[in-house]
Formats: C-alpha cells, structure tokens, sequence
C-alpha cells in the first residue's frame, strides 16, 4: 500500500496545489503542546487567516483519527487545543504507530515537513525548530528536526533555533548535514524570543523572491534537505537577552532537578520560561508564529509565481 494511501489533503489545500498556488503547512504541536488553551486555539486559527490574508493557503498538519491530515477544519484544531498535552507529539518515529492504532497526534516540525512533502507543500512556518539541548555531550539529546532538515525538501521558516538551546552546536549540526541557514534581513541568527544571537547565518537574503529562487535551484540541482528560513521577532516584541537567558538558566535548572527528559523538556521548558517571564515569553511566542506566516506566505507565492512546483518535479 503506497504511503499517500494515509494521507488526507483538505480540499481547499488540494485545489490549490493542482493550481500550482501557494501553499503554507503548519504544524500542530504548537497547538496541543506549545501553549495553554484557549490560546493555543486562537493562535493557530490567527496564523491561518495571517496565511490567508497574504495570499497563501494555510495546511495546518496533524494526525487525526489514524490518517495524515494536510489541512484542518475548525473544529479539529479545537479539539487538539482542548486535549492539550494528553494529544501524542508525533515525531518520524511516531508516525507508523499513531496511524495505525487510530490516535490523534500532533505534528513536530519533523513530522510536519514529512507530511508536508508527502502532499507537495514546499513551505513551511512554525516558531522555533528543535536543535543540540544543552549537555548534550551527555545526555546526546539532538532534537529529530535537524536529521529531518537533512533529509525531506521543505523551506522552514522560523524565528531561528529555540533559545533553550545550544545554538552553536544546532548550526554546526545542521552544517555537517548540509543544510543552509539563511537570514531573513539580518546577518545573525535569530534566537526565538530575541532579534539576535552571538551567532551568524549562512546567507543573508532580504527579499522573499530571493529566497523563493534559491529554493528552486537547490531542490531542482537535485539537492536534497531542507533549508532553514531564520526570520528575527519583530523588535517590538523581542525579549532583552539577559531576562530570557536568566530565566531558560532556571527552567533548565528545574528540569535536570525533576530529571524531566526526551520530548517533554522542550513543553516543559517552554511553559516555564513563560511563567518566569510573567507570561511575556508567550506574546513574543505568538507573534513571531504570525510574523514567520507572513514570510512564509510571501515565499510560497514567489515560488509559485516563479514555477517552482513544476521546476522542482521536473528535476
């Protein structure tokens, strides 16, 4: 049985990839695992109609009932809202088993970008990807994002790594693998809650056009992987570095106490950082998620618009 056997596409996502038209996944770990409901909901509906409003159609990704789903309605996103945490985070290694036992689940950034290309969607917006935790020399803790950007050809666009990580080891992962960092306008490395890191990026590239150009080429040489889109919080929201950082030396602390692990460090992280921020860390959270679906929107109508779907297919 061929694997798209699995998978559902909404029928509005559906018509406009037979069009060639613009399409954007996102994922939904975002949902049940990123934040607290109801907010998590009215994120997630805000970045679809963010989508929408700048010209592209949104596909948000999960697994529902059993089936790869690329597209949600309403009320499905409500549901993984309201189950929160008790929803699987789904990873590569997840998916075979979350289908088959007929589970609902929600999609990493790895699982997303799967899904994603399994429908033939090139672009994708989230917050921050997965990266090297810090320690890893360890606990060899290196989040399933980095070996999925090595591997599936989908254009990421986040607000960089998330800052609860090492980001130098993040960048020298996704270096040895060959995977581009490009800077949206900027020639630093974005670090989730602020505009910049003490670490650079790859390319600058400061036009959705220029990106959409570079995707086609890499994808059409036969370039396979994915490409980081690093795309800074807009300065109004960004963080000061020494609060986040002196509340992720916290979390971070708290965790290795609780001996809290695998995939439940980053949800935990997170919600602390948050907590110790006075919930500041959470607003910067959702508007770079709809600051990344506005770029990511643009992209996917220069990659459109300059035949990327048919030149990617052909190569």
């Amino acid at each position: 049985m061929p694997l798209n056997s699995y998978l559902d596409i909404h029928p509005d996502v559906a018509q406009a990839l037979d069009a060639g038209a613009p399409v954007v996944a996102l994922e939904s770990t975002i949902i049940s695992h990123g934040m607290p409901y109801p907010d998590n909901v009215k994120t997630a509906l805000r970045v679809e109609d963010e989508v929408r409003a700048h010209g592209a159609v949104p596909a948000t990704i999960a697994i529902i009932d059993g089936r790869l789903k690329a597209g949600l309605s309403p009320q499905q996103i409500e549901e993984l809202g309201r189950q929160g945490a008790a929803v699987a985070k789904v990873s590569r290694r997840d998916l075979p088993f979350i289908v088959t036992s007929g589970r609902i689940g929600a999609t990493t950034v790895a699982s997303t970008m799967i899904i994603a290309a399994m429908a033939g969607i090139r672009v994708f917006a989230t917050g921050g990807i997965g990266g090297v935790h810090r320690g890893a020399q360890q606990s060899f803790d290196v989040s399933a994002d980095l070996q999925e950007l090595a591997r599936t050809s989908v254009a990421v666009v986040c607000a960089g790594a998330k800052s609860i990580l090492d980001l130098p080891l993040t960048l020298e992962y996704l270096e040895t693998h060959g995977v581009p960092v490009v800077g949206y306008r900027t020639d630093s490395l974005p670090a989730f809650f602020t505009v910049d890191s003490d670490c650079g990026v790859d390319y600058r590239l400061d036009s959705p056009q220029e990106i959409a150009q570079a995707l086609i080429a890499k994808w059409a040489l036969g370039l396979h992987g994915g490409v980081v889109v690093a795309n800074p919080v807009p300065q109004a929201f960004s963080m000061p570095r020494a609060r986040v950082d002196a509340a992720i030396e916290q979390a971070l602390r708290e965790a290795q106490e609780r001996r809290i692990g695998g995939k439940a460090v980053t949800p935990f992280l997170l919600a602390r950082v948050s907590e110790l921020t006075g919930g500041d860390s959470l607003a910067t959270n959702i508007e770079l998620v709809l600051n990344n679906a506005r770029l990511a929107s643009a992209i996917a109508q220069q990659f459109a618009r300059l035949g990327g779907y048919d030149a990617v297919n052909a190569a």
